[in-house]
């Protein structure tokens, strides 16, 4: 038994609920607001509708599908052995305390500049940061670090080519038709069904793995058309209330068309929090799992160690605050400044990100939400032609992301070297 942890123990796991606190709150105020603004900014739902969305379904993502990604963040990017902690627990504790803190401030930062960063990068840029420097670089995984980068420039590729097919099939099906009201009537409960089908199918495959349930793939396929089928039923009794405006349409002409689309947004908005919690509450929760696991060891690391229902829920409860108090920021960013955004085009660019992110996190890698979703954007606005882009904002936001993996990692070095000066 480490004398440090048992000395500290209680102090240790106290200031990692807070940073870990700290982290989701940021990871709320930053990448929530990613998930949720394409949505807010093609006005299919207002900002309170998000927060509400965002309260039940990043909860269930992060529950019921967010197992896979906390075991990769909490023990695949350092080599517990090879980093010689069996010796010395403390030592992981600083610097995981130090990447939680490193990464909430700079979310902080980001968020209050209203930039869309990702809390994947600023985490594991922490904790690659603190292993090389106050351990040894050998004690990294770099195979698992680089497949993580690989992934930066994977996942945008993949959802921006998903969106913009998806945005030509409306396009072609809907939008450049002799009457498209009527054709988005028609082929929206599709577009729907699709939603609830790949959502569903996931969730099935990967998420519910670790809650005990098992079933064939045939039963999950059924599992997952029959759900499709549900969104689809819902889809269609919300769609009868839409009646075309023939003076509205006379300013815009596609007005009664995107009203019929933003129905489409809700459940793709509400996929989009799901495939987010599954993702990324891993972020806010991993490091502290991992300090949990060695406190109540009483030093020793514990690889495989089950996370306490108390962690997701702090996790969930400061994303939400996040969300609510400084969400509005990057909202913003990502919903009005990259392109101009319909609802006909926000959900080609949430349902491109929302599959891209769930597959990513059923195969236990961790992308960025951030990327995917503006990867998906991007794809969108390209299906309407570049000058439809703003490069000035796309050009900030690529910028912050190169930032992002140094300013974690150079800032969870100072407090590791502050953590280990006061403690031992």
């Amino acid at each position: 038994m480490s004398e440090i942890i048992s000395q500290y123990g209680f102090i240790f796991l106290v200031m990692a609920c807070i940073f870990g606190f700290f982290m989701a709150w940021g990871v709320g105020a930053n990448d929530v607001a990613n998930a949720m603004g394409t949505s807010v900014g093609a006005r299919a739902i207002t900002i309170k509708q998000a927060i509400l969305i965002a309260m039940i379904f990043e909860f269930a993502g992060a529950y019921l599908a967010g197992g896979e990604v906390t075991s990769t963040i909490r023990s695949s990017i350092i080599d517990i052995e090879m980093a010689g902690f069996a010796d010395s627990p403390e030592l992981l504790v600083y610097g995981m305390l130090s990447s939680l803190l490193a990464a909430g401030i700079w979310l902080l930062i980001a968020s209050h500049n209203g930039w869309p960063v990702s809390t994947t990068h600023s985490i594991i840029g922490a904790i690659v940061g603190f292993a090389v420097v106050g351990i040894s670089a050998d004690a990294v995984v770099w195979s698992q670090v680089w497949s993580i980068v690989a992934s930066w420039v994977v996942s945008p590729m993949c959802s921006g080519i998903i969106a913009f097919f998806l945005f030509r099939s409306v396009q072609k099906l809907v939008l450049e038709t002799a009457d498209p009201f009527e054709n988005a009537k028609k082929y929206v409960p599709f577009y729907i069904f699709l939603v609830g089908f790949v959502i569903a199918m996931v969730t099935l495959v990967k998420g519910l793995s670790h809650t005990g349930l098992e079933f064939t793939f045939v039963q999950n396929i059924m599992i997952a058309l029959s759900l499709g089928v549900l969104a689809m039923t819902v889809g269609i009794f919300m769609l009868r209330s839409i009646v075309a405006v023939p003076a509205e349409d006379s300013q815009f002409h596609f007005a009664s068309v995107e009203k019929v689309f933003g129905v489409l947004m809700i459940f793709t908005a509400c996929s989009m929090a799901f495939a987010h919690g599954s993702n990324d509450v891993a972020n806010a929760i991993g490091p502290l799992a991992a300090i949990n696991g060695v406190v109540q060891s009483g030093g020793a690391f514990v690889e495989e160690s089950g996370l306490p229902l108390w962690i997701l829920l702090l996790g969930g409860a400061g994303i939400v605050a996040g969300l609510a108090m400084w969400g509005y920021k990057v909202i913003a960013t990502i919903g009005r400044n990259i392109t101009e955004l319909t609802p006909s085009r926000g959900f080609a660019a949430e349902l491109a990100a929302a599959s891209t992110v769930v597959v990513a996190s059923g195969t236990g890698i961790p992308v960025s939400t951030t990327h995917t979703l503006v990867g998906a954007v991007l794809g969108v606005g390209m299906a309407r032609g570049i000058g439809a882009l703003n490069l000035g904002v796309v050009g900030k936001i690529f910028l912050s992301w190169v930032v992002t993996l140094p300013a974690g990692a150079s800032i969870s070095i100072v407090f590791f070297f502050i953590f280990r000066a006061l403690f031992s």
